[in-house]
């Protein structure tokens, strides 16, 4: 069934914003039609990267360096971010939506009632940033189905609470498709269960080939998908495949480049990729005051070269932000896509 997502009437719209809200700031919508994702009825493809900026010697996320990321960014062509948690700031959206970038909002689950899927408050941010022209849509978790602990050993609990989550957030808003980022390839249990997913955002680490999952998920779905995390990182931990063992930002550029090519090479099902991730993250593996091999997620030998994940060392840029050789891969790639 074709699901479309439309204003449909600006009256409607400014009954459901705040009485100080301007004709300026409601967005002109966001659709969905067959497998494509439209901005104001053209095809958007995501050109885009992960971003959850700690600084050195934290473990907080911060946006001090939000102009300089923006800048660096827009010279890249990327036009989207994938933001783990919300930007509660509105000059934050601002600056974003000034810059000509979008953003997929994600929401937890169980965040201590902080804009969580538990507590239900995560509909006072939609209702607060629904007219905000920044946002391209609304992300219900990231990999939750590694997790069944977190839900009394059963992703049903999971998978029902999600689709009651977009349920809520389709009644509240009308000009943003509902997403998820999945790990890995969806399996009848979880389509089934959610029919209120709009676009099935999916985390792939298939060494540097995601090939496969493009026709795997046409088989089994006509909705819109794209890779909500894929690349490589800039450590090896061995020496395999032609790359030297330690820090080797050769074999995450050649990751990434093979990525990206099969990512717009399947546009007609693929509608595109938040590459992982815009800046090193320090605070992953050991002492957030310096940077460290090591780090583990689910589900994660599939990272090219080395089969290992080294979380500190995801960047496309380091920790200072100094471009690694990834960054002009990327700027290549994602300059080449005119939408």
């Amino acid at each position: 069934m074709q699901i479309k997502f439309t204003i449909i009437l600006l009256v409607g719209v400014l009954l459901s914003c705040s009485s100080t809200s301007k004709i300026e700031e409601i967005s002109e919508g966001v659709n969905i039609l067959d497998r494509k994702i439209l901005v104001d009825d053209i095809p958007y493809t995501i050109k885009g990267i992960c971003y959850h900026p700690v600084p050195k010697g934290t473990k907080t996320r911060s946006f001090e360096n939000l102009t300089e990321d923006l800048t660096l960014m827009v010279e890249a062509g990327i036009n989207t971010l994938r933001v783990y948690e919300p930007i509660v700031e509105k000059t934050l959206l601002d600056e974003i939506d000034k810059s000509g970038l979008k953003v997929i909002i994600g929401f937890g689950y169980n965040q201590g009632g902080n804009f969580d899927i538990i507590s239900g408050t995560f509909i006072n941010y939609v209702n607060k940033f629904k007219s905000h022209p920044a946002i391209l849509m609304w992300e219900l978790g990231n990999e939750y189905n590694y997790h069944p602990e977190w839900f009394d050993g059963d992703l049903a609990n999971w998978y029902d609470a999600m689709n009651k989550a977009a349920a809520t957030i389709h009644e509240m808003d009308k000009t943003h498709p509902v997403t998820t980022a999945h790990g890995e390839l969806p399996d009848s249990k979880a389509l089934s269960s959610c029919p209120n997913i709009d676009v099935w955002g999916m985390n792939v680490y298939r060494w540097d080939n995601p090939e496969e999952i493009f026709n795997q998920w046409k088989s089994i779905s006509s909705k819109p998908m794209y890779l909500s995390e894929a690349g490589g990182d800039s450590y090896m931990t061995i020496t395999k495949s032609g790359y030297e063992k330690g820090e080797n930002e050769k074999a995450q550029a050649d990751a990434n480049a093979n990525i990206l090519d099969i990512v717009f090479n399947n546009q007609d099902i693929s509608s595109g990729v938040t590459l992982f991730s815009f800046t090193d993250g320090w605070w992953k593996a050991d002492n957030p005051s310096e940077q460290n091999p090591g780090g583990w997620a689910p589900n994660s030998s599939g990272v090219p070269y080395d089969g290992s994940p080294n979380e500190e060392y995801w960047g496309i840029v380091d920790i200072d932000r100094n471009k690694k050789q990834t960054f002009d891969v990327v700027k290549q790639k994602y300059r080449n896509i005119q939408k």
